[in-house]
């Protein structure tokens, strides 16, 4: 969805013409990945989503004006209440690590910095709390451009109904929306790993198969609309926010957009295909009218199978990126969600990258040994759970998250990351505030509820005055603490 779209509606006509080009893409893609030379320098990238609040906490809709003041690394997202920054690719290693920690570090002050101007404070966090359903029920929510409209536009006639919001876990939640508003409360951060096409399959298995651990490890989303629920809530509010089926055709088996997928791969192939064979194109924008030339450099552009791909939200979703040189693919990594601190994401990034190196290179891989249902199990234990989510790992049986954690999996991503020839002592740095983070099992969703809950010891209901005073109160206290860029583990309770 990073492309701009002309129309936010299309024609039967317009819609029959993009499936053939859509088809004709995909067909040019397998012949490019068959002869064609792909780029193999194995860069890393991040994307961050970030909310704008007011001095009261509450989301403010200048996603616009910020950007105003900002250049080409900086994008919109659909809410208004939301900007986006980029970090430029580059390699793990060496002190890559220590370059992203400083690239994202001077990117959110400057988006800090514009916010300022224009009255406005930051917030790195999966799911502001503060959000209502009245704020997401007012028409400005939107970011006023085409693609976002057409967007909205295409789920809600598939729907051909309200977007049903119904899941529960401490507190429970069911409303019903006249758009998909609730998307944009989804605030996260993308993972960018550059692999060579004939690796592709194993990193993306690799990342299936320890995206519960990631999940769990790092949930910053346990409040939606005021009230207690899974420790990832984007999970569930994202499928259900996009979801373009029925209750019918959810019954037969359809499978949703927001999608873990259903197999492990053998190449980057397998999932393109899936994308066409599976899912009908939400937004058949025309390559005339989006101005992409054929060619860039010596690849095709592939303007319909990437606009398609857009559109299908695998939690590791292929990326096909035409080149002035070459193209070359990636795995977009879009498990976690936003914050707590730039520490603790660039230790993120440092688990993920050296984790996916040891299990990708494995001699009997992970997902060799783990059937592909049971690894979509453990993302929804661990989306739900958070750090006390017990999954299932091979060999170990049922076990504990934090333990599989500390006692297995950190090891294994610690060797990753020295095969990558990342500094020893940015190894030691990074890996250790994920040991602690395990060790302490404070994570951003846990340390929400827990303040949460020191607020109000007696307890408060959703939507009434106490409980909107506590959350705007705990949103203040983890700006506070995500300013000091101490990591999550170490912040105190309630203050």
């Amino acid at each position: 969805m990073g492309d701009a779209v002309s129309k936010d509606t299309y024609t039967p006509q317009q819609r029959t013409k993009y499936r053939q080009q859509l088809m004709n893409d995909l067909e040019v893609f397998d012949q490019h990945l068959q002869k064609a030379e792909f780029g193999n320098r194995g860069t890393i990238g991040l994307e961050l989503e970030l909310n704008l609040v007011d001095e009261d906490m509450q989301p403010l809709r200048k996603g616009t004006d910020v950007l105003e003041l900002l250049g080409e690394e900086y994008q919109s997202e659909i809410g208004l209440h939301n900007v986006e920054l980029n970090h430029p690719p580059l390699t793990v290693a060496g002190d890559g690590l220590r370059q992203l920690h400083e690239g994202i570090t001077a990117r959110v002050t400057e988006v800090r910095q514009a916010a300022e101007q224009v009255g406005a404070r930051i917030a790195m966090i999966g799911t502001l709390p503060t959000i209502t359903p009245e704020f997401l029920a007012e028409p400005g929510w939107m970011t006023p451009e085409n693609r976002y409209r057409a967007l909205n536009n295409a789920i809600m006639q598939s729907r051909g109904e309200l977007v049903h919001i119904d899941f529960a876990n401490e507190e429970e939640f069911r409303h019903e929306f006249e758009d998909i508003s609730p998307e944009s409360t989804c605030t996260s951060m993308q993972l960018h790993l550059q692999v060579p096409p004939n690796r592709f399959a194993s990193a993306w298995n690799a990342s299936q198969a320890m995206a519960a651990v990631q999940v769990a490890l790092s949930a910053n989303s346990p409040l939606f609309l005021g009230r207690k629920l899974w420790h990832e809530s984007r999970v569930p509010v994202f499928q259900q926010s996009i979801d373009t089926r029925t209750p019918e055709l959810v019954a037969q088996g359809v499978r949703p957009r927001v999608w873990f997928g259903e197999r492990w791969i053998n190449s980057v192939f397998d999932l393109f295909e899936e994308n066409v064979r599976y899912f009908s194109p939400l937004l058949p924008e025309a390559r005339e009218d989006s101005g992409k030339p054929i060619i860039e450099g010596q690849s095709p552009t592939l303007h319909h199978l990437n606009l398609h791909n857009g559109t299908v939200w695998r939690w590791n979703r292929p990326i096909y990126a035409p080149g002035k040189q070459r193209a070359h693919i990636r795995v977009e990594n879009r498990i976690l969600a936003a914050g707590p601190t730039i520490t603790d994401i660039v230790a993120d990034a440092a688990f993920y990258y050296g984790l996916v190196k040891y299990l990708a290179e494995e001699t009997r891989p992970v997902w060799s040994r783990l059937p592909f249902e049971t690894a979509e199990q453990n993302f929804t234990y661990g989306a739900r759970a958070g750090m006390f989510a017990r999954l299932d790992w091979p060999t170990l049986g049922r076990i504990d998250v934090a333990t599989l954690i500390q006692d297995h999996l950190l090891d294994q991503a610690c060797e990753g990351l020295r095969a990558l020839d990342v500094d020893e002592d940015l190894i030691t740095y990074y890996l250790d505030i994920i040991r602690q983070r395990a060790r302490t099992r404070q994570n951003g969703a846990m340390w929400q509820l827990r303040t949460l809950k020191a607020l109000t010891p007696t307890g408060s209901k959703p939507n009434s005055p106490e409980r909107r005073a506590a959350l705007a109160e705990m949103l203040r206290l983890y700006l506070a603490h995500q300013s000091t860029e101490e990591p999550v583990h170490t912040w105190k309770i309630g203050g």
